[in-house]
């Protein structure tokens, strides 16, 4: 059997999904939209058994095939005997009900757009909670989304684990995303310097003044120890994506700093593919 990279790409109508199947697709995947989920198995077989010229296969498996549980048992199958990894794109209501009303598309489970989007929301429970990476598109843009599914898939075969180490504000909302979260909202905030205010965590400024409080030294070591423990152990269970978010009030200021921390300690300790990103950092 051949060495094939596989992704399941899945999630709501309107979150994104054409958009990440057009990255995967210039990032070398062979992509498959709208397979019939009975037929799927079959199709892999052709693709891992025999010797063809195809090494990265990217499928996308959504609504459309109006058997959500089918769906759901195809896509455990593919992670089972497949390795395939699940990529899920969602979005919040109130910015899929924009999309559709911009575009004057029509959902694919009807008319009444809150009742469809909550009705396929939850007929995808179960998938997403298996899913190896989540990515809430209600705050991205296009650019920005191509840009994370990138940052997942790019060389993925080159990296046992991607780890993505990402900065946010409270006020803005908790990630849907985050596999460990860390509040750092105790930390003395430099939001209250008037020479800091405007600057970000990632200056050094602003960095050394976050951690000229030395609560943050005892923190950051704590949180160290715990990534120690826990990345092994995420690697034997078969873990293949870690997101790690740093929260803080305004997310631009300590939880930055942090971010870019945690992200330097685990680029020298570790041989692991390191993302960062700053949710919220020029809000």
């Amino acid at each position: 059997m051949q060495r094939v990279s596989l992704v399941v790409l899945t999630g709501l109508s309107g979150a994104g999904k054409s958009r990440a199947a057009d990255v995967l697709e210039d990032l070398g995947y062979y992509t498959v939209d709208n397979f019939p989920p009975q037929l799927l198995e079959k199709f892999l077989e052709l693709i891992f058994n025999f010797n063809m010229d195809v090494s990265k296969v990217a499928l996308v498996i959504d609504i459309r095939s109006r058997n959500s549980v089918k769906a759901s048992e195809v896509i455990s199958l593919l992670k089972n005997n497949y390795g395939a990894k699940v990529l899920f794109i969602e979005a919040d209501n109130a910015t899929l009900i924009k999309r559709y009303k911009e575009t004057r598309r029509t959902h694919p489970l009807g008319s009444n757009l809150p009742e469809a989007i909550d009705t396929e929301r939850e007929s995808l429970r179960e998938i997403r909670e298996t899913a190896d990476i989540v990515i809430d598109t209600s705050r991205k843009t296009v650019h920005e989304l191509a840009r994370q599914v990138e940052s997942y898939f790019m060389d993925d075969d080159s990296a046992q684990l991607s780890i993505t180490v990402q900065s946010f504000g409270f006020k803005y909302g908790v990630p849907e995303d985050s596999d460990l979260l860390f509040d750092v909202r105790f930390l003395k905030n430099p939001h209250f310097e008037d020479d800091l205010r405007e600057k970000t965590g990632r200056e050094k400024v602003v960095q050394d003044y976050v951690f000229s409080d030395e609560k943050t030294g005892i923190y950051i070591e704590k949180i160290k120890d715990m990534l120690n423990f826990l990345i092994p152990n995420y690697l034997t269970e078969g873990k293949r994506f870690l997101t790690v978010s740093v929260g803080c009030t305004g997310g631009k200021h300590r939880s930055v700093a942090i971010a870019e921390n945690l992200s330097k300690y685990l680029k020298e300790t570790t041989k692991f593919k390191i993302i960062t990103k700053h949710r919220d950092m020029d809000r």
